[in-house]
Protein backbone atom coordinates (compact mmCIF):
# COMPACT_ATOMS: atom_id res chain seq x y z
CA UNK A 1 0.00 0.00 0.00
CA UNK A 2 2.85 2.41 0.72
CA UNK A 3 5.20 1.28 -2.30
CA UNK A 4 3.25 4.55 -3.91
CA UNK A 5 5.21 7.18 -1.84
CA UNK A 6 7.11 9.14 -3.77
CA UNK A 7 8.12 11.05 -0.33
CA UNK A 8 7.97 9.79 3.10
CA UNK A 9 8.84 10.17 6.99
CA UNK A 10 12.48 9.93 7.69
CA UNK A 11 12.48 9.42 11.37
CA UNK A 12 15.87 7.81 11.82
CA UNK A 13 16.67 11.21 10.26
CA UNK A 14 19.23 12.07 13.44
CA UNK A 15 18.29 16.05 12.99
CA UNK A 16 14.91 15.76 13.32
CA UNK A 17 14.71 14.06 17.43
CA UNK A 18 16.86 14.33 20.09
CA UNK A 19 17.49 11.97 22.88
CA UNK A 20 16.45 13.65 26.43
CA UNK A 21 17.08 11.82 29.58
CA UNK A 22 14.04 12.51 31.91
CA UNK A 23 11.76 10.60 35.46
CA UNK A 24 8.66 8.72 34.96
CA UNK A 25 5.60 8.56 36.50
CA UNK A 26 7.24 6.00 39.06
CA UNK A 27 10.67 8.10 39.33
CA UNK A 28 12.49 5.65 37.47
CA UNK A 29 15.12 7.34 35.08
CA UNK A 30 14.22 7.07 31.23
CA UNK A 31 15.50 8.80 28.22
CA UNK A 32 12.95 9.46 25.43
CA UNK A 33 13.09 11.07 22.05
CA UNK A 34 11.57 14.57 21.41
CA UNK A 35 10.87 16.45 18.66
CA UNK A 36 13.88 18.97 17.40
CA UNK A 37 12.62 22.85 16.66
CA UNK A 38 14.29 25.29 15.25
CA UNK A 39 13.87 28.21 13.17
CA UNK A 40 14.23 29.27 9.23
CA UNK A 41 13.99 32.85 7.86
CA UNK A 42 12.34 33.39 5.05
CA UNK A 43 13.26 35.82 1.97
CA UNK A 44 11.23 36.54 -1.27
CA UNK A 45 13.51 38.26 -4.00
CA UNK A 46 15.59 40.37 -0.98
CA UNK A 47 12.91 40.76 0.76
CA UNK A 48 12.62 38.80 4.82
CA UNK A 49 8.66 37.55 4.90
CA UNK A 50 9.05 35.21 7.87
CA UNK A 51 10.74 32.98 10.57
CA UNK A 52 8.81 30.12 10.55
CA UNK A 53 9.52 27.47 13.39
CA UNK A 54 9.77 24.07 11.70
CA UNK A 55 11.81 20.77 11.74
CA UNK A 56 14.24 21.98 9.49
CA UNK A 57 13.47 18.98 6.82
CA UNK A 58 12.22 20.39 3.41
CA UNK A 59 12.68 23.70 3.60
CA UNK A 60 12.76 24.17 -0.31
CA UNK A 61 9.02 22.69 -0.45
CA UNK A 62 8.27 24.66 2.93
CA UNK A 63 9.32 28.08 1.53
CA UNK A 64 8.05 27.54 -2.24
CA UNK A 65 4.24 26.31 -0.23
CA UNK A 66 3.99 29.07 2.20
CA UNK A 67 4.77 31.78 -0.47
CA UNK A 68 1.89 30.45 -3.03
CA UNK A 69 -0.48 29.60 0.35
CA UNK A 70 0.04 33.70 1.01
CA UNK A 71 -0.17 34.45 -2.45
CA UNK A 72 2.70 36.29 -2.47
CA UNK A 73 4.28 33.72 -5.10
CA UNK A 74 1.70 32.66 -8.38
CA UNK A 75 1.03 29.19 -9.70
CA UNK A 76 2.57 30.32 -12.83
CA UNK A 77 5.69 32.02 -11.33
CA UNK A 78 8.91 31.23 -12.61
CA UNK A 79 11.43 30.27 -9.45
CA UNK A 80 14.98 31.34 -11.29
CA UNK A 81 16.34 29.83 -7.90
CA UNK A 82 16.12 28.52 -4.33
CA UNK A 83 19.20 28.63 -1.87
CA UNK A 84 19.28 27.00 1.49
CA UNK A 85 21.98 27.69 4.21
CA UNK A 86 21.06 25.41 7.40
CA UNK A 87 23.75 26.77 9.17
CA UNK A 88 22.19 30.74 8.92
CA UNK A 89 18.80 28.47 9.30
CA UNK A 90 17.51 30.70 6.05
CA UNK A 91 16.17 30.29 2.30
CA UNK A 92 16.17 32.53 -0.05
CA UNK A 93 13.26 32.01 -3.07
CA UNK A 94 14.13 34.28 -6.39
CA UNK A 95 11.45 34.77 -9.36
CA UNK A 96 11.92 35.95 -12.67
CA UNK A 97 8.95 38.55 -11.32
CA UNK A 98 9.67 41.34 -9.35
CA UNK A 99 7.90 41.48 -6.12
CA UNK A 100 7.24 43.84 -2.92
CA UNK A 101 5.09 42.66 -0.43
CA UNK A 102 5.77 45.19 2.08
CA UNK A 103 1.85 46.54 2.16
CA UNK A 104 0.85 42.47 2.47
CA UNK A 105 3.22 42.23 5.55
CA UNK A 106 2.02 44.64 7.26
CA UNK A 107 -1.36 43.17 7.24
CA UNK A 108 -0.94 40.16 9.86
CA UNK A 109 -3.19 37.39 11.15
CA UNK A 110 -2.61 34.95 13.78
CA UNK A 111 -4.26 31.57 12.36
CA UNK A 112 -5.41 28.97 14.30
CA UNK A 113 -2.33 26.79 13.62
CA UNK A 114 -0.25 25.63 16.42
CA UNK A 115 2.80 26.99 16.69
CA UNK A 116 0.62 30.13 16.04
CA UNK A 117 0.88 30.00 12.21
CA UNK A 118 0.92 33.35 10.66
CA UNK A 119 -0.68 34.35 7.52
CA UNK A 120 -0.14 37.43 6.18
CA UNK A 121 -2.57 40.23 3.31
CA UNK A 122 -6.27 38.93 2.71
CA UNK A 123 -6.55 35.57 4.22
CA UNK A 124 -9.20 34.93 1.26
CA UNK A 125 -7.95 36.59 -1.33
CA UNK A 126 -8.66 34.64 -4.72
CA UNK A 127 -10.79 31.85 -2.89
CA UNK A 128 -13.59 32.45 -4.19
CA UNK A 129 -12.58 32.17 -7.67
CA UNK A 130 -11.25 28.37 -7.47
CA UNK A 131 -13.60 25.91 -9.10
CA UNK A 132 -12.95 22.62 -7.92
CA UNK A 133 -13.56 19.69 -9.57
CA UNK A 134 -17.82 18.33 -9.56
CA UNK A 135 -16.66 15.13 -10.95
CA UNK A 136 -13.87 14.00 -8.36
CA UNK A 137 -15.11 10.80 -6.04
CA UNK A 138 -14.43 9.52 -2.69
CA UNK A 139 -15.40 5.68 -2.29
CA UNK A 140 -15.13 4.84 1.28
CA UNK A 141 -13.32 1.98 0.27
CA UNK A 142 -10.14 4.48 -0.90
CA UNK A 143 -11.00 6.14 2.11
CA UNK A 144 -10.51 2.92 4.92
CA UNK A 145 -7.48 2.12 2.44
CA UNK A 146 -5.46 5.17 3.23
CA UNK A 147 -6.28 5.09 7.02
CA UNK A 148 -4.78 1.89 7.09
CA UNK A 149 -1.78 2.73 5.11
CA UNK A 150 -1.24 6.73 6.99
CA UNK A 151 -1.44 4.75 10.31
CA UNK A 152 1.17 2.05 9.63
CA UNK A 153 3.25 4.37 8.27
CA UNK A 154 7.15 4.77 10.04
CA UNK A 155 6.71 8.43 11.33
CA UNK A 156 8.75 11.10 13.16
CA UNK A 157 5.06 11.12 15.22
CA UNK A 158 6.00 7.22 16.51
CA UNK A 159 9.59 8.14 17.29
CA UNK A 160 8.91 11.33 19.08
CA UNK A 161 5.36 12.47 19.03
CA UNK A 162 4.55 16.30 19.37
CA UNK A 163 4.43 16.56 15.72
CA UNK A 164 1.37 17.22 13.09
CA UNK A 165 1.34 15.00 9.60
CA UNK A 166 -0.30 15.88 6.33
CA UNK A 167 -0.74 13.19 3.46
CA UNK A 168 -1.01 13.89 -0.51
CA UNK A 169 -3.56 11.00 -1.47
CA UNK A 170 -4.69 9.39 -5.05
CA UNK A 171 -7.23 7.17 -4.56
CA UNK A 172 -6.36 4.73 -2.18
CA UNK A 173 -2.55 5.62 -2.17
CA UNK A 174 -0.61 8.08 -0.04
CA UNK A 175 1.86 9.73 -2.40
CA UNK A 176 3.32 12.18 -0.40
CA UNK A 177 3.48 12.12 3.26
CA UNK A 178 5.09 15.38 5.70
CA UNK A 179 5.31 16.18 9.08
CA UNK A 180 6.29 19.01 10.78
CA UNK A 181 5.31 20.90 14.85
CA UNK A 182 2.60 22.61 12.91
CA UNK A 183 0.21 20.94 10.91
CA UNK A 184 0.00 24.61 8.41
CA UNK A 185 3.64 23.74 7.91
CA UNK A 186 3.22 20.02 7.23
CA UNK A 187 0.48 21.78 4.42
CA UNK A 188 2.85 24.59 3.29
CA UNK A 189 5.30 21.85 2.26
CA UNK A 190 3.02 19.59 0.09
CA UNK A 191 1.69 22.60 -1.53
CA UNK A 192 5.66 23.48 -2.57
CA UNK A 193 6.07 19.93 -3.67
CA UNK A 194 3.45 20.04 -5.55
CA UNK A 195 4.74 23.21 -7.35
CA UNK A 196 7.98 22.07 -8.31
CA UNK A 197 6.72 18.87 -9.32
CA UNK A 198 3.98 20.49 -11.74
CA UNK A 199 1.52 18.03 -9.84
CA UNK A 200 -2.11 18.77 -10.15
CA UNK A 201 -4.34 19.05 -7.43
CA UNK A 202 -8.10 18.04 -9.15
CA UNK A 203 -7.49 14.17 -8.90
CA UNK A 204 -5.69 14.14 -5.22
CA UNK A 205 -7.48 13.60 -1.66
CA UNK A 206 -5.65 15.61 1.16
CA UNK A 207 -5.39 14.04 4.73
CA UNK A 208 -4.53 15.86 8.09
CA UNK A 209 -4.20 14.99 11.74
CA UNK A 210 -4.97 18.45 12.43
CA UNK A 211 -8.31 20.42 12.80
CA UNK A 212 -10.49 21.37 9.73
CA UNK A 213 -10.32 25.42 10.10
CA UNK A 214 -10.65 27.67 7.80
CA UNK A 215 -6.49 27.83 6.95
CA UNK A 216 -6.53 24.31 6.29
CA UNK A 217 -9.80 24.79 4.35
CA UNK A 218 -8.62 27.74 2.37
CA UNK A 219 -5.19 26.12 2.22
CA UNK A 220 -6.47 22.88 0.33
CA UNK A 221 -8.79 24.86 -2.19
CA UNK A 222 -5.98 26.81 -2.94
CA UNK A 223 -4.23 23.72 -3.71
CA UNK A 224 -7.32 22.68 -6.12
CA UNK A 225 -7.95 19.42 -4.17
CA UNK A 226 -11.50 18.85 -3.68
CA UNK A 227 -11.48 16.55 -0.76
CA UNK A 228 -9.82 16.96 2.70
CA UNK A 229 -9.94 14.44 5.55
CA UNK A 230 -8.80 14.42 9.16
CA UNK A 231 -9.10 12.36 12.06
CA UNK A 232 -10.12 15.34 14.20
CA UNK A 233 -12.82 17.76 14.56
CA UNK A 234 -14.27 20.80 12.94
CA UNK A 235 -14.52 25.17 13.04
CA UNK A 236 -17.85 26.61 12.20
CA UNK A 237 -15.99 28.97 9.54
CA UNK A 238 -14.08 26.17 8.49
CA UNK A 239 -17.66 23.95 7.70
CA UNK A 240 -19.11 26.99 6.22
CA UNK A 241 -16.28 27.51 4.07
CA UNK A 242 -16.18 24.41 2.47
CA UNK A 243 -19.78 24.16 1.72
CA UNK A 244 -18.66 27.59 -0.39
CA UNK A 245 -16.41 25.93 -2.35
CA UNK A 246 -17.53 22.59 -2.64
CA UNK A 247 -14.91 20.88 -0.85
CA UNK A 248 -15.94 17.72 0.15
CA UNK A 249 -15.27 17.70 4.00
CA UNK A 250 -14.56 14.87 6.13
CA UNK A 251 -13.94 15.06 9.93
CA UNK A 252 -13.53 12.57 13.18
CA UNK A 253 -12.54 10.03 10.39
CA UNK A 254 -11.43 6.89 12.89
CA UNK A 255 -11.83 3.15 12.50
CA UNK A 256 -15.16 2.59 10.58
CA UNK A 257 -16.44 6.00 11.45
CA UNK A 258 -16.40 9.53 10.18
CA UNK A 259 -18.27 12.68 9.63
CA UNK A 260 -19.14 14.41 6.07
CA UNK A 261 -20.35 17.98 6.65
CA UNK A 262 -19.97 19.30 3.31
CA UNK A 263 -19.37 18.01 -0.75
CA UNK A 264 -21.07 14.69 0.61
CA UNK A 265 -22.40 14.23 -2.92
CA UNK A 266 -18.87 12.87 -3.87
CA UNK A 267 -19.02 10.52 -1.63
CA UNK A 268 -19.52 6.96 -3.27
CA UNK A 269 -20.59 4.48 -0.29
CA UNK A 270 -19.19 1.25 -1.92
CA UNK A 271 -17.57 -0.66 1.23
CA UNK A 272 -19.32 -2.77 4.46
CA UNK A 273 -17.93 -0.11 7.36
CA UNK A 274 -18.10 -3.40 10.09
CA UNK A 275 -15.79 -5.37 7.50
CA UNK A 276 -13.53 -2.96 6.16
CA UNK A 277 -13.34 0.06 8.18
CA UNK A 278 -11.43 -1.84 11.09
CA UNK A 279 -8.56 0.42 12.94
CA UNK A 280 -5.44 -0.31 12.59
CA UNK A 281 -3.09 0.12 16.29
CA UNK A 282 -3.32 3.26 17.26
CA UNK A 283 -0.31 5.46 17.39
CA UNK A 284 -0.74 6.41 21.04
CA UNK A 285 -0.49 2.33 22.06
CA UNK A 286 2.69 1.90 20.21
CA UNK A 287 4.00 5.11 21.84
CA UNK A 288 3.15 3.93 25.16
CA UNK A 289 4.44 0.69 24.49
CA UNK A 290 7.91 2.32 23.72
CA UNK A 291 7.99 4.68 26.43
CA UNK A 292 7.65 1.62 28.62
CA UNK A 293 10.27 0.07 27.12
CA UNK A 294 12.71 3.16 27.64
CA UNK A 295 11.87 2.70 31.16
CA UNK A 296 12.62 -0.70 31.25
Amino acid sequence: MTDALRVRPDPSDPRLTRRVAGLDQAGRPVEVSVTVERPLTLYLNGQEIVTMMTIGDHPEDLALGYLLNQGMLRPDDRVSAIDHDEDLGVVVVRTERTTDHEAKLRKKTLTSGCAQGTAFGDLMEGFAQVRLPAEAVLRTSWLYGLLRAINTLPTLYLEAGAIHGCALCQADQPIVYMEDVGRHNAVDKIAGWMFREGEPGADKIFYTTGRLTSEMVIKTVRMGIPILISRSGFTAWGVELAREANLTLIGRCKGSRFIALAGENRIVFDADPARDGEESPRHWRKNSREAESHAG
